[in-house]
């Protein structure tokens, strides 16, 4: 495995190597303090699994970054680790297409469990997050976002959801943040097409945007594979 880590703060990302090395024994993490040296990394390393992106880096927000990684590289999972913790902040970065957002003081076994959810084709939400949404029932302790989640089959699959073939497709593409361009050129599918099958998801899973559609999905533990593209503590320590 290997994953790039994005922050410009040094502590950060020594604590997370020793943490990454839990993930995977043989895991290989690149680093990067800015966004120039970052998308130079990706470009020289096509076959990174996974980005850490840190919202606050120098000459560009880390949602800027973010936005700009998920047009580059729209298959390659981007996962937030910032210091803040607000529900603005979350919400853009799902918008964007993050795969996860994960606050710097959590625990080694809530930032380990999450990456394992988003490599295993989840999404994580801070709990408390989840139980803010007002709109939205909160996270029991049996949801994807739970701060003890294990790695497991999820609590309910695209089937209980009455969608067809095609529809949990695009629900999977649309899970990872692609945008309906990008789905239409992974599924060969018309723009009209792909627009049908979203709202048609939407109202399954009875929700009004695709941000609400990934919190819904975290909730209920919803794990899909990846649709295959046809295109070519020690942080708490380092933060006090």
């Amino acid at each position: 495995m290997k994953v790039l880590v994005v922050d410009d703060h040094a502590l950060i990302r020594t604590a997370l190597r020793g943490v990454l090395g839990q993930l995977d024994g043989g895991l290989t993490m690149l680093e990067a303090s800015d966004c120039r040296s970052a998308f130079d990394l990706i470009k020289a390393q096509p076959d990174l699994d996974l980005v850490l992106l840190d919202l606050n880096l120098p000459g560009k927000h880390g949602l800027a970054a973010l936005e700009e990684l998920r047009a580059r590289h729209p298959a390659l999972p981007v996962v937030v680790l910032s210091s803040a913790n607000d529900r603005a902040s979350v919400m853009q970065a799902l918008d964007l297409g993050a795969m996860g957002y994960i606050p710097k003081l959590s625990s080694n076994e809530v930032l380990i469990s999450a990456l394992r959810l988003v490599l295993s084709g989840g999404i994580y939400i801070p709990p408390e997050i989840l139980a803010r949404s007002g709109h939205l029932p909160p996270a029991g302790p049996a949801t994807a976002a739970a701060p003890s989640m294990q790695p497991g089959p999820p609590a309910r699959v695209a089937a209980d959801l009455r969608l067809s073939e095609r529809e949990t497709r695009v629900l999977k593409l649309l899970l990872e943040g692609k945008s309906n361009k990008l789905i239409c050129r992974e599924l060969d599918l018309a723009e009209s097409t792909v627009k049908n099958h979203v709202t048609q998801i939407l109202r399954a899973l009875n929700v009004t945007s695709r941000t609400q559609a990934v919190i819904v999905a975290a909730q209920m533990g919803l794990v899909l594979e990846r649709v295959a593209s046809t295109t070519q503590g020690p942080l708490k320590q380092a933060l006090e």
